[in-house]
């Protein structure tokens, strides 16, 4: 039986494991998915750990995604997002990529929205952040970071050649725009949103990564504008899709893996 698993602090809200034992089930696979929560400064013995006991693949979650490049062979990619969220043990040292990237542009992509010549806002700059900014912008859209505090902004900007901008520069952005993502926490605890209302349009695309509730202010106010809208469940969605593939080499079973997750936001 392989073994794959999350590791995080805390780790017991985590939707992963529903939406990987789906995938196990739907291609009758023999494995397991199993959570770990090492304390906050033992990251690096988590990840040795694990690969003593057998496991063959670790997402990664917070507060562990920059500590744990320590252990790991970073990929590229995860390099220049400066986090990991996925281990394969497959090889020696392990190897850490970042499959939130993956997860945005896959979640657009279901969504029919292009992202080639397109111009992207992202709200924050941080982990989040950091990942939907580089995956748009390999994508080919040009990127425009908004952030509270303006370095956070131009630190993220400079790694995809993007633009730094205030919260206070939305209303001069967003009516050219065809993409808004949100990257920060706003509206995870209360019905709040990142961005006023009278900024949102049909113009706009609008996606969240915020996934609980499924229905966040930001997106309600987004439809009732006649923008189009991406929930945060999908962006979760295909980054579990990405993980699973590249630890079993597999088509994932994405129609299964999404009733999970679904039944469970």
């Amino acid at each position: 039986m392989q073994v794959y698993g999350l590791v995080g602090n805390p780790v017991g809200h985590s939707l992963s494991p529903p939406m990987h034992e789906a995938a196990y089930a739907a291609l009758d696979l023999d494995a397991r998915y199993v959570t770990f929560e090492p304390e906050v400064d033992a990251i690096e013995a988590a990840v040795r750990g694990a690969a003593d006991l057998g496991v063959a693949g670790l997402n990664v979650t917070v507060p562990f995604k920059e500590a744990v490049r320590a252990v790991v062979q970073p990929t590229p990619l995860a390099e220049r997002i400066g986090a990991v969220n996925t281990v394969d043990f497959a090889t020696d040292p392990p190897t850490g990529d970042n499959t939130d990237a993956a997860g945005v542009v896959r979640a657009l992509a279901h969504h029919d929205v292009a992202l080639g010549g397109q111009s992207a806002v992202v709200v924050g700059a941080g982990g989040a952040g950091r990942a939907i900014a580089v995956a748009l912008a390999d994508a080919g859209a040009r990127v425009a970071v908004a952030n509270r505090t303006l370095a956070r902004a131009e630190a993220v900007a400079e790694r995809v050649g993007g633009s730094a901008h205030g919260l206070d520069d939305l209303g001069g952005l967003l009516p050219d725009a065809d993409l808004l993502v949100n990257a920060t926490t706003v509206g995870l605890e209360d019905d709040r949103s990142p961005v006023p209302a009278d900024l949102l349009g049909p113009h706009l695309t609008v996606m969240d990564a915020v996934y609980r509730p499924v229905e966040t202010r930001l997106l309600r106010e987004a439809a009732a504008a006649g923008a189009r809208t991406v929930d945060g469940g999908w962006m979760l969605l295909y980054q579990g899709v990405e993980a699973f593939e590249a630890w079993t080499g597999l088509a994932a079973p994405v129609e299964a893996m999404n009733e999970a997750l679904r039944a469970r936001l």
